[in-house]
C-alpha cells in the first residue's frame, strides 16, 4: 500500500494500528485511574473536597495471631494518636505465644484498650473473620478503623485523616497500606512497586466511582454497615477476603470515599524472601476469583492491553520498515514516560522510593507471575480460597 510516497505492507499497517489502539487504552488507564490520587491531592489543596468538621468517636480494630513482638513495637503508635475519642480493640486470634499475657498487662495501664479472643479450638476456615466480627460487636462506636498488628501509622493524625471522610452518606473509607522499603534488594523493590501500583489502581478506580477492593492494613467502615450487610456471611467458606470482598460486594460510588493524604497511610513489614511473598500473593489471588463480573472485567483489560502492546511493539520492530520502527519507539517512550511520571510522583507523595529502569522489568514481570498463578498453578482452590 502506497501512502504519500511511502510503501507499507498490510502487516505493517495492521501491527502498528493494533499497537496504537493498545497504546491509547494504556494512556487512558494511567491518566484516569493511576493518576486519580494525584488529582485528588491537588483538588484537596484547592479546597475542592469537603470533610466533616466534628470528628466522631472511633473504634480501632486489630486482629492478632502470635503477634506479641509486633504489638509491643507498633501498638504504642496507635495509642499515641492525636484524636479526641477513640478505643482500641485487639482480638487475640488463638495465639500460642505471649500475646494474651502482654494484652492483659497492657490493659492495666491503658484504659482505652479492650480485648477479646478467638478460642484456639475454633474450627472456622477464617478465624480472622471471626475475630474481626467479635471485635465489631465489642466496639462501642459506629466508626471502625481496621489495621494489622504489624502496622505503624505514618503520623499522629492517621485517625483524623480517616475519620474526616465519614459524612452522612459514607459507609466505607479506603486507605493506603505501604510496606517499609529500607532495603535495596530486588524483592523489596518488587513488593514496593506492586503495592504502590495496586494501591493507586484500587484508589483510582474508587475515585472514579468504581470501588472494588480495600486492604485490611488501612480500612474503615461503619459498624451499622457491617451489620446491615451481614458482615462476612457470604465469604465464611473462604480463608481470606476479610478486607477486599466486603468492599467488592457492598461498596459503590455513593457510599465510598478514599483517603490518600500522606499522613493517612500505614506502614508494614514486607516479606523477607521470595517464597513467603509468593504464597502471600497466591492467597490474595485466590480471592480475586470471587470478585464481581464487572470488577473482573475491569481488572483484566489493563494487563491484557499491556501484553498485546508489547507483542505489537515487537512485531513493529521486526517489520523492517523504518517509519513504523521509529513511530513504535516513540509510542514506547511516551508510554514509559507516562508510567514513570505517575508512579514516581505518587511514590513521592506517599514517601516511598522512586522507580526508574525497574519499571520496565516489573511492568513485564508482574503480569507474567500473575498469569502463572491463575493459569498454571493448581494449588489454589478458587472455591474455598485454600491450599490443596
Amino acid at each position: 500500500m502506497n501512502c504519500y510516497g511511502f510503501n507499507f505492507t498490510w502487516f505493517e499497517i495492521g501491527a502498528f494500528g493494533f499497537l496504537l489502539l493498545m497504546f491509547i487504552y494504556q494512556c487512558y488507564f494511567y491518566i484516569r485511574y493511576i493518576g486519580g490520587v494525584l488529582r485528588k491531592s491537588r483538588n484537596e489543596k484547592k479546597s475542592k473536597i469537603s470533610f466533616i468538621t466534628e470528628l466522631p468517636p472511633v473504634s480501632v480494630i486489630i486482629c492478632a495471631k502470635n503477634e506479641e513482638e509486633n504489638l509491643r513495637k507498633f501498638l504504642p503508635f496507635v495509642f499515641d494518636q492525636d484524636y479526641p475519642d477513640f478505643e482500641v480493640i485487639v482480638i487475640n486470634d488463638g495465639s500460642s505465644d505471649n500475646t494474651g499475657f502482654f494484652l492483659d498487662q497492657l490493659k492495666k495501664d491503658e484504659p482505652r484498650l479492650k480485648t477479646t479472643f478467638v478460642p484456639m479450638e475454633a474450627t472456622n476456615k477464617s478465624t480472622k473473620k471471626l475475630g474481626i466480627t467479635l471485635g465489631v460487636k465489642a466496639a462501642k462506636n459506629d466508626i471502625l478503623i481496621l489495621t494489622d498488628a504489624d502496622c505503624m501509622p505514618e503520623d499522629k493524625t492517621w485517625l483524623r485523616q480517616m475519620a474526616r471522610n465519614f459524612d452522612n452518606n459514607t459507609e466505607f473509607v479506603l486507605g493506603y497500606g505501604a510496606y517499609f522499603n529500607k532495603e535495596s534488594s530486588f524483592l523489596n523493590k518488587l513488593i514496593s512497586y506492586e503495592t504502590l501500583f495496586i494501591g493507586l489502581q484500587y484508589m483510582g478506580m474508587a475515585l472514579a466511582g468504581k470501588p472494588y477492593m480495600g486492604v485490611g492494613r488501612n480500612l474503615a467502615y461503619r459498624k451499622s454497615a457491617f451489620m446491615k450487610y451481614n458482615g462476612f456471611a457470604s465469604s465464611l467458606n473462604l480463608r481470606s477476603g476479610d478486607d477486599d470482598l466486603i468492599i467488592n460486594q457492598h461498596a459503590h460510588k455513593d457510599n465510598t470515599r478514599v483517603e490518600c493524604a500522606p499522613d493517612s497511610i500505614t506502614w508494614s513489614e514486607p516479606k523477607r524472601n521470595f517464597t513467603d511473598w509468593y504464597f502471600q500473593k497466591k492467597r490474595h489471588l485466590s480471592i480475586s476469583g470471587h470478585y464481581s463480573l464487572k470488577s473482573k472485567w475491569r481488572l483484566s483489560v489493563e494487563p491484557f492491553t499491556r501484553f498485546w502492546f508489547y507483542l505489537a511493539f515487537i512485531a513493529c520492530l521486526c517489520t523492517g520498515n523504518w517509519i513504523t520502527f521509529g513511530a513504535s519507539i516513540l509510542l514506547f517512550i511516551i508510554r514509559y514516560g507516562l508510567i514513570m511520571s505517575y508512579i514516581n510522583k505518587s511514590a513521592n507523595h506517599f514517601g516511598e522510593k522512586k522507580h526508574y529502569f525497574t519499571i520496565l522489568i516489573f511492568d513485564i514481570l508482574l503480569p507474567l507471575i500473575t498469569a502463572n498463578f491463575l493459569l498454571f498453578d493448581k494449588k489454589i482452590s478458587y472455591k474455598t480460597g485454600s491450599w490443596k
